[in-house]
């Protein structure tokens, strides 16, 4: 089973990025990121396999030695491969020590073939739109309706969590950050 470790936004500012996967879908451009019942999130690395309850534990620990992190959503983007569209979080010194540390805090768990979610690879964004498996000129309109609708924003990171990459995902874990 693969697994990924979330880093989740405050209440109205995922409200706001979740507003921008809802016009796609209202759009009836595609429902496909919706379909996996995932919040806005960003991904801080996966995983291959882990001991749930030994990753739990760590989680919590990582968690209670952190603070929570402003986040400002700057810009969106796109993966042309894969055909995805996403929000990018304005990045600072912090947020790559937060992962880096996250990583080896969270060091032996397999992470093999997740080059792109390991510190210096690492490319944050939260995911609004996955168009992959629809049409090629869905992901043209779903990229314009998100690039019109878009506005910059700014909240607060306040927790992370354990899930397991499923369809939908399941969260299996949730860790409020420090105030």
């Amino acid at each position: 089973m693969q697994y990924a470790i979330e880093l989740y936004f405050d209440k109205e500012t995922e409200q706001n990025l979740a507003n921008l996967a809802q016009s796609v879908a209202d759009r009836k451009l595609s429902t496909r990121f919706l379909e996996w019942k995932t919040r806005p999130h960003l991904t801080l690395t996966c995983f291959n396999d882990v001991d749930e309850q030994k990753c739990i534990e760590k989680l919590a620990e990582f968690a209670q030695s952190h603070q929570q992190m402003p986040a400002y959503i700057g810009s969106v983007g796109m993966f042309s491969d894969t055909k995805t569209v996403f929000a990018s979080p304005i990045m600072n010194d912090g947020m790559y020590r937060f992962q880096r540390e996250l990583c080896e805090h969270l060091k032996g768990f397999d992470a093999a073939g997740y080059e792109w979610y390991r510190p210096n690879r690492w490319v944050p964004h939260c995911t609004l739109a996955l168009t992959k498996d629809d049409d090629e000129e869905v992901f043209y309109k779903a990229s314009n309706l998100i690039l019109h609708e878009f506005k910059k924003m700014s909240g607060k990171f306040v927790s992370i969590g354990l899930v397991k990459i499923s369809f939908p995902v399941e969260e299996i874990y949730t860790a409020e950050l420090g105030n």
